[in-house]
């Protein structure tokens, strides 16, 4: 039953660290662009674009 004494406020601790973390990432914007971070990695910045394809006419 003692230990519950200890257990009890290093938990809430532990909680209120976690849900500072999660504010602290919502306030510095970590979720803003979650598809842009992704696809950018895949790309690199020297890729020049291709030019558009000619249609061929039938």
């Amino acid at each position: 039953m003692n230990i519950l004494h200890l257990l009890i406020p290093v938990t809430l601790v532990m909680g209120l660290t976690g849900l500072g973390a999660f504010f602290w990432s919502l306030r510095n914007r970590q979720y803003e662009d979650l598809e842009g971070d992704a696809e950018r990695i895949l790309h690199d910045d020297n890729d020049t674009p291709m030019p558009p394809r000619k249609e061929t006419i039938r």
